[in-house]
């Protein structure tokens, strides 16, 4: 399993360990509000989201990693290969107190370099609710572009691309 790093943050593999500290980040209120509903038992789920990119990792050679700045999980990034859409995605969450600071984009850049770079990935994408902006905005500024609306797990969302830079 890869580690990255970039000017400000660690991006490694999430273990059980994290899970407490995942499990707050990503089942927090302000966060919860722009993904799929939270589960009955946050650790539960936490750890079953730790243990299914640990097998993302094994069987495709990469996945999420969780965000570190200053030895602090702040968030979570990366790759993550979407059934649904026979298609790999790039996504992030961060804490709230994270937000605004440009970690998201640093951590979903550094992303789609070895999704496209060491990978070689063909076409990685993004969705959000459609009233997301803040995504949104992440999504353009790394050069992903609105290609249409998508249904995903029940939830509606918008779709952005982007195509292997060659």
């Amino acid at each position: 399993m890869t580690v990255l790093k970039t000017e400000r943050l660690v991006l490694r593999p999430l273990e059980p360990a994290d899970a407490a500290s995942y499990a707050a980040i990503r089942y927090h209120p302000d966060v919860v509000k722009w993904m799929l509903p939270a589960p009955a038992d946050p650790l539960d789920a936490a750890l079953a989201a730790i243990d299914r990119y640990s097998t993302c990792w094994r069987d495709r050679g990469y996945g999420p990693w969780g965000i570190f700045r200053d030895g602090r999980h702040i968030g979570h990034a990366g790759l993550n290969f979407v059934p649904e859409f026979g298609e790999t995605e790039v996504l992030w969450t961060l804490r709230p107190d994270a937000w605004g600071k440009g970690y998201a984009t640093e951590a979903a850049r550094a992303a789609l370099d070895f999704g496209f770079g060491t990978i070689g990935l063909e076409l990685i994408f993004a969705i959000t609710k459609p009233d997301n902006r803040a995504s949104q905005a992440v999504m353009k500024r790394l050069g992903l572009v609105y290609r249409r609306d998508v249904v995903y797990r029940d939830t509606p969302s918008v779709w952005f691309e982007l195509s292997h830079p060659r």
